[in-house]
């Protein structure tokens, strides 16, 4: 059953990432990584790890997705504003950097089947998904990178501002 499940959240993934990729509007873009945010959490849920799975969705698919799709449509982006030469360029260098994405990938699951791993057949340790550990970990060693992503994304919203003010208004 964890098996079939399995391969259900991983689908839903995969299916979820190129949906990412392949979509014109940005806003459906953001939407389907949601639902790749979603499916994650599910993985998550999976191994046993209920509050991390919990906190995916919560942090992730809810504020920080929401925290996007309020970038995107603040900016506004139209799709006459790209020029020719650059989607070209956009094209060609995303398809090597796609190409080179898909052989890491065949590499390591090639390697990892001729090699195999014994871990993974031994359970989770229970551990994994304690509440502790995390906010320990969270607010303790990780202080420093937790604080400057909440700097990150605060620059990132007055960036979005600034920008969807335009360059000759000036409010006061």
């Amino acid at each position: 059953m964890h098996l079939i499940l399995f391969i259900i959240f991983a689908v839903f993934c995969i299916a979820g990432a190129i949906l990412v990729i392949v979509l014109r509007s940005p806003v459906a873009s953001a939407i389907s990584l949601i639902f790749v945010m979603c499916a994650i959490a599910g993985l998550f849920a999976l191994v046993g790890a209920l509050f991390v799975a919990a906190l995916q969705v919560i942090v992730y698919a809810g504020a920080v997705m929401v925290l996007f799709l309020f970038v995107i449509m603040l900016l506004n982006i139209k799709e006459e504003l790209i020029t020719t030469d650059e989607k070209r360029l956009t094209r060609y260098l995303g398809s090597a950097l796609g190409l080179a994405f898909v052989l890491e990938i065949a590499y390591f699951v090639r390697r990892g089947l001729a090699f195999g791993s014994s871990s993974l057949y031994l359970p989770v340790p229970k551990e994994f998904a304690s509440i502790e550990l995390i906010s320990t970990g969270i607010f303790t060693k990780y202080l420093l990178a937790f604080e400057m992503t909440s700097i990150l994304l605060l620059v990132a919203i007055v960036g979005a501002i600034m920008l969807a003010r335009g360059k000759g208004r000036r409010d006061t």
